[in-house]
């Protein structure tokens, strides 16, 4: 089967036959580890819909003008790390800045507006993660108490504080 020059059935030489045979394996290898089982790219083969709200507090009206016309356009993709993700901003609310302030002993509470000026804003969110244990979107994991950063590449509100939280599957924190 190997003549007296190395090559096999007297056409081609043993090494170059190991390395097609090495180079075929790989491809087939690479090829069934990055398709989906109907022959598509599998990137996220299952992801949980989440919805969060996130409150960011003493933001200036004119910085939620602006924010609210790219939130009403549709044009809030989130954004990490210079990437796009997999999640959008699809409201943002206003309210006046308030503080609690005690007015009597018995501990009643009174909410008196400290600066007219200033807003309360409620970003509404929604996106798809690959883990719902982790609810990890971008570089920040989706949980509520944790503060929160809400960027996409209009705007960015670095102070705020995750509210509220439901994920696709019934469960909610």
């Amino acid at each position: 089967m190997i003549d007296e020059k190395g090559r096999l059935f007297g056409k081609i030489n043993i090494v170059d036959l190991l390395v097609i045979l090495v180079i075929i394996i790989a491809a087939a290898v690479l090829g069934v580890k990055f398709l989906g089982p109907n022959g598509t790219v599998a990137v996220n083969p299952k992801t949980t819909h989440v919805t969060y709200q996130v409150l960011v507090e003493s933001v200036r009206p004119e910085v939620y003008e602006n924010v609210k016309q790219y939130v009403d356009a549709g044009d809030a993709t989130l954004m990490a790390s210079g990437e796009m993700l997999d999640g959008q901003v699809v409201a943002v609310e206003a309210e006046p800045h308030t503080t609690n302030a005690t007015v009597s002993a018995s501990g009643d509470m009174l909410l008196v507006s400290t600066d007219k000026n200033l807003l309360d804003l409620t970003f509404t969110i929604e996106c798809n993660v690959v883990n719902p244990i982790t609810t990890e979107i971008g570089t920040q994991e989706v949980r509520i108490g944790k503060s929160h950063i809400v960027k996409t590449d209009r705007f960015e509100m670095a102070t705020g504080t995750i509210i509220a939280c439901e994920w696709d599957d019934g469960a909610e924190g």
